[in-house]
């Protein structure tokens, strides 16, 4: 009559020595958390957008890349307001970007056709530096929309100056500039100090606009320490419309839009 009895007790021993053990145990628990597959958003139809080509190899093997990889993407859907325009990417030479007006702020440039943005961006600039005069910070537009024809005159004359390989680091050959998609300026402050050169990144205009530009769906293009990701040298003063949701994630991610577009963008 004891048997029975031993071997149910033995059972019921041992299947709570299982339990305790699986509770103590992160490695167990930690076996049972199964990740939630988010859709990640797609391309949205868009003539010039299809013709660009498969998105660059990020050179850079840094830290902050696997920890982008590893946050679900805001649900964006990819027009040709995100479009990625870099040294692999470009636009044709008839190109001309929809809707063009002058936005109504300051300016340090006398050129009509570089004071145009697309009208989307052109309206979020203006309140971006509505939002800068309030917190104390005057914002000048230096350099907006340029032409398939008026990059290549300046990038020939960058060569002339420069020599081609020191060149392709401050300036993009003609199709490939993002100031041809209406939808990046260059910002300065109304004093003029530091325009487009390195020593923008200590004013106080600048220190504003890289904390506060993401609020308005702008980006700063060409951070520092990013040249073997976007090509290009550190530019303080450069910053590109790409509208509040993109624009949030990369300032919170600390991601470029190359790297987003690896990351999260299937093509």
């Amino acid at each position: 009559m004891r048997k029975p009895f031993m071997t149910a007790s033995f059972l019921l021993i041992t299947l709570l020595f299982v339990y305790v053990d699986r509770e103590e145990s992160p490695y167990a628990m930690s076996q049972e958390k199964k990740e939630v597959e988010v859709p990640e958003p797609s391309v949205q139809a868009d003539p010039v957008l299809k013709k660009e080509s498969t998105p660059i190899p990020n050179k850079s093997a840094s830290p902050k890349q696997k920890v982008a990889s590893s946050k679900q993407s805001p649900s964006i859907q990819i027009t040709s307001i995100q479009r990625l325009v870099n040294k692999q990417n470009g636009l044709p030479p008839e190109y001309v970007p929809p809707n063009l007006s002058e936005p109504r702020v300051a300016f340090l440039t006398q050129s009509s056709e570089r004071k145009k943005m697309q009208k989307v961006a052109a309206t979020a600039l203006e309140k971006m530096f509505v939002g800068a005069k309030e917190d104390g910070i005057s914002l000048a537009a230096v350099s907006g929309y340029r032409s398939y024809q008026t990059q290549k005159e300046l990038y020939e004359r960058y060569v002339r100056q420069s020599g081609q390989k020191e060149a392709d680091r401050f300036s993009a050959k003609p199709g490939h500039s993002e100031h041809m998609t209406g939808l990046s300026m260059d910002i300065a402050g109304t004093n003029g100090r530091c325009v487009v050169t390195s020593c923008f990144a200590n004013t106080k205009e600048a220190k504003w606009l890289a904390a506060n530009s993401y609020r308005y769906g702008f980006i700063l293009r060409y951070p520092a320490g990013t040249e073997s990701i976007t090509g290009y040298k550190y530019e303080p003063w450069h910053f590109r419309y790409v509208g509040i949701p993109l624009a949030t994630f990369l300032y919170e991610e600390k991601i470029t839009l190359e790297e987003y577009y690896q990351l999260h963008v299937k093509r």
